[in-house]
């Protein structure tokens, strides 16, 4: 059987951007991997808002085509629910047509739903329609300690682990009018610029343990650091009291080694600012951003265990071991830079769409639910 899949995104506006957060690029690098699939004949992006599908798209029609729910409903036999939800109606709409519904869980919810609960940041209200009727609940590797749970008892189905996907086309698109492709180039015998890149929106990716990491690698080294750059931090270093206090007891931020910026394009401040990055994670051992520092060849500080294979691995919490990959770098990075990349790149490609032990993993996802009675 040759399938037709519709992969659910959620536009707010007609010309919006892939970059606006990872949840589309998920849709787009998993349709490509259906795509190479052996059992599936076509693949589309399927809109689930109001906004209408217009040229203004910034994505190829030709390469991801969009349609709307309405437009796509008739020609589906599976719809993969992941970046837009339908509802009831829409669920029983298909259900008669005998098509499968897949919910495809690529965030950590439950702990977006603690912190909706506990610091009066408002997901759905009152309003929380959880569709009970999936098919399956595939749910990527990074997501499932935190979250299984949440999914299955909620949605009454047990859960089962997916391969994450990866694709560099929208980082290299971004990046090729930049010096270099914005890939990492050499700084000599030069100090080195360390960056903290965080979202900084709840504890899973936040810039403190990373700014301690910097702290404790100036403080062994200062002369090998011109300066630790940390974006998406201006609001909370201008506006938390509780922040700037623990600041001000670092030598790097009283020695006006370290500055605080907003929001920054990732290809961009990584090409124009930046030789080291710094990173942390609670409960998100696997994300994009990791693997777009790798691809293009910079020294990536993690403690992200699902890759402890990338970049300059450091273990759980301590900052004092993230400080030693930090010094590590900056004494061993640029002997080696180009073979780094090189083998950066071949282990990022067991996430790229078109890698065969991925491809066919998700073929036989597809089989067995194609196997299995339709809720």
């Amino acid at each position: 059987m040759h399938l037709s899949i519709g992969i659910t995104i959620g536009l707010k506006q007609e010309n919006e951007t892939l970059w606006n957060n990872g949840i589309k690029q998920n849709a787009v690098f998993l349709a490509d991997t259906l795509r190479n699939c052996s059992n599936v004949a076509n693949v589309f992006l399927v809109n689930t808002t109001p906004v209408q599908i217009t040229k203004r798209l910034p994505w190829s029609q030709e390469r991801w085509p969009t349609k709307s729910f309405d437009a796509a409903k008739d020609e589906l036999d599976v719809l993969i629910e992941l970046g837009g939800q339908i509802d009831e109606e829409q669920t029983a709409y298909l259900k008669q047509r005998g098509t499968r519904v897949v919910s495809y869980c690529c965030g950590s919810e439950y702990i977006a739903a603690t912190e909706s609960i506990l610091f009066e940041r408002p997901l759905w209200g009152y309003n929380f329609f959880v569709n009970q009727r999936y098919d399956a609940i595939w749910m990527i590797p990074q997501v499932a300690n935190n979250s299984q749970s949440f999914f299955e008892v909620l949605r009454r189905h047990n859960a089962e682990t997916v391969p994450f996907v990866w694709s560099p086309i929208f980082l290299e698109q971004r990046s090729q009018d930049l010096p270099y492709r914005g890939i990492y180039q050499r700084r000599a015998d030069s100090p080195r610029r360390l960056v903290v890149m965080e979202p900084n929106l709840n504890l899973v990716k936040f810039c403190l343990y990373p700014i301690l990491i910097a702290e404790l690698a100036y403080r062994q080294a200062p002369n090998s650091i011109e300066i630790l750059r940390v974006t998406n931090a201006e609001q909370i270093a201008t506006q938390s009291p509780e922040f700037i206090a623990l600041m001000n007891q670092l030598d790097i931020v009283r020695q006006h080694k370290a500055v605080f910026l907003g929001r920054y394009d990732t290809p961009t401040f990584l090409a124009e600012q930046t030789d080291i990055v710094i990173s942390h994670q609670l409960e998100n051992p696997l994300n994009y951003f990791y693997l777009e520092v790798c691809w293009q060849g910079f020294p990536l500080i993690h403690n992200a265990h699902l890759c402890s294979d990338l970049g300059y691995f450091y273990p759980e919490n301590r900052a004092d071991l993230g400080a030693e990959r930090v010094l590590k770098a900056i004494r061993q990075h640029d002997a080696d830079a180009e073979a780094y990349r090189t083998t950066q790149r071949e282990i990022i490609g067991r996430y790229l769409p078109n890698d065969e032990t991925l491809v066919r993993t998700y073929s036989q996802h597809l089989t067995d639910l194609m196997a299995r009675p339709l809720r």
